[in-house]
């Protein structure tokens, strides 16, 4: 995996493992990759991945089973959508606005190209 330099490496392996749950990858209840296995497949230090366990636990994404390892919670999905929104709302969309008002873009072409973008990459199965 190639990290961004503008986040902390443990929160991007953290977005990835979100990624995997909300994918449908690691479902809730059922074991994640290991520690070791994870830090092995990201070519990065145990402690890190740890890090980003530990992270997640305290969001309650995550828990762990003495002997069996991590799991997905049974409200994950839900867990990690409000985190990344809440995140995104913070964070992310007044940098979008700034660059919005900045290039003079208005809302009515952002909502036509979102429309658009939606249409065309998540077409409805009839």
């Amino acid at each position: 995996m190639e990290f961004k330099d503008k986040q902390s490496i443990y929160l991007q392996i953290a977005d990835y493992i979100c990624e995997q749950i909300l994918l449908g990858k690691w479902p809730a209840g059922q074991r994640i990759a290991s520690v070791r296995d994870l830090a092995g497949m990201m070519e990065v230090n145990p402690n890190t991945v740890m890090r980003a366990y530990e992270f997640l636990q305290n969001k309650e994404i995550i828990f762990t089973k003495r002997g069996i390892g991590y799991s997905a919670e049974e409200q994950a999905n839900e867990r990690i959508r409000a985190y990344r929104k809440e995140r995104f709302l913070e964070s992310e969309l007044p940098d979008f606005f700034r660059t919005l008002y900045m290039l003079n873009i208005s809302m009515d072409e952002v909502s036509e190209r979102y429309t658009k973008f939606i249409a065309d990459t998540y077409p409805v199965i009839k």
